[in-house]
């Protein structure tokens, strides 16, 4: 940093951009970010070919920056890292400030995804994958072996893609959302048709119908799954999208942060969690009575599946928007009756609502589904949310998601073990 007249002509020290952006540790794109957010103030000297900032006001970011970074949020010492893509408010969550069931309910999959990202809406935009790409991501895909699940297989498109994007390693704002427009479809490409006539062309949804079911679509159920992957977009810094900001804060490219996020969602308690609650469903159908059901859950001393979430005290918003349009699909009259039974039974003693993993289950099991098709509609979904993160990071100061270890193990030094 250069030394600066501080004489009385010259109280305050001026730094430039390429100064204050190396103090910051982000890009001089994300010093002008800073200013148009008015979180620091820039000054055009006479005769100056840019801007430049006041050294204090730039040291004392600097200082906020690490201290919200550092891992403590104030209030039990969880992780904390500011964001300004989604917001969870009691029963309701937004998407850059507005109501997400809103904008799900009144535009695509992709026009939220581009509204995440760039916090424009595109009407019409559809995302279209490369033939190259698909080529190659489907080559990997069908070597994997017949009982391959669903992330495996989306997983494995992704690396497969990257190989195929000699640019992948270009992190400008420009060059991932160009990588997102192309990977997202062609994760659903690389995937195996369950029918055998399928559209690879329209709305994403249309596209991965093929890939769940067998049935033929029709457009209320098609508005259902295009509406659950708009619901199910971004969710705050679920445990995918921290792994996902964590790659991006390492510089991973894009693709490989979209793995990381794949590799989290495949647990139980993440993206696999719809499938746990569509196999109860199926049992409750074929009982005719959720108590039963219920019963040998609780013996077993496994939690019901598809009910609370830690986010939300009452109904968890995605759920109530996703019942509502499931209403209006006949087929669909007695899924979600169970789902009701599951749901009254099991507030006799516990007064939990239902969440989207149940609600993902009427959709598909009503749509003839396998268990697995709502942990690919999770993790199709996410992709773009976890986009979104991955391009705020690489804004960010690299490798800041680093925390450090509390080490509790045997004092050193001790002996070398024989």
């Amino acid at each position: 940093m250069r030394d600066q007249d501080t004489t009385p002509g010259h109280p305050e020290r001026r730094l430039s951009t390429k100064e204050t952006a190396e103090l910051l540790g982000v890009k001089p794109e994300t010093v002008y970010a800073y200013v148009s957010r008015g979180q620091l103030g820039s000054r055009r000297e006479p005769g100056g070919r840019g801007s430049t900032f006041d050294a204090k006001e730039v040291e004392a970011l600097a200082r906020r920056n690490r201290r919200e970074s550092s891992g403590s949020s104030g209030s039990g010492g969880e992780l904390s890292v500011r964001t300004r893509i989604t917001l969870i408010d009691k029963d309701r969550y937004y998407f850059r400030g507005v109501d997400a069931t809103e904008l799900a309910a009144r535009h695509s999959y992709e026009e939220i995804a581009e509204w995440l990202w760039t916090g424009e809406l595109r009407p019409g935009i559809t995302f279209t994958a490369p033939k190259a790409a698909v080529a190659v991501a489907r080559r990997a895909v069908d070597a994997l072996p017949e009982h391959a699940g669903p992330t495996d297989r989306l997983r494995v498109a992704a690396i497969a893609a990257a190989t195929a994007d000699p640019l992948r390693f270009d992190l400008s704002e420009d060059a991932v959302l160009g990588t997102a427009r192309i990977l997202i479809p062609t994760l659903v490409a690389a995937l195996p048709p369950v029918r055998r006539t399928h559209r690879d062309e329209g709305p994403l949804a249309h596209r991965l119908w093929a890939r769940l079911s067998g049935r033929p679509s029709d457009e209320v159920s098609l508005r259902a799954l295009d509406t659950a992957l708009g619901l199910l977009v971004d969710h705050d810094l679920a445990a995918s999208t921290l792994a996902v900001r964590v790659a991006a804060s390492a510089r991973a490219h894009a693709y490989a942060a979209v793995s990381s996020g794949l590799g989290v969602l495949e647990g139980p308690l993440h993206g696999a969690a719809s499938g746990l609650a569509h196999r109860l469903l199926l049992d409750v159908l074929d009982q005719g009575d959720a108590a039963p059901v219920i019963a040998d859950e609780l013996r077993a001393g496994r939690r019901i599946p598809g009910l609370g979430h830690r986010l939300y005290p009452g109904e968890d918003p995605r759920a109530r928007a996703l019942f509502a349009l499931l209403k209006e699909i006949p087929g669909a009259a007695p899924a979600l009756a169970a789902a009701r039974d599951i749901v009254a039974t099991t507030a006799r003693h516990t007064p939990l609502h239902a969440n989207v993993d149940l609600a993902l289950a009427v959709l598909t099991v009503s749509s003839g589904m396998p268990s697995t098709a709502g942990e690919t509609v999770f993790a199709v979904a996410r992709t773009a949310g976890w986009i979104a993160h991955a391009l705020e990071e690489y804004g960010e100061r690299p490798l800041r998601m680093r925390p450090s270890g509390h080490y509790v193990g045997p004092k050193p030094p001790q002996p070398l073990p024989e």
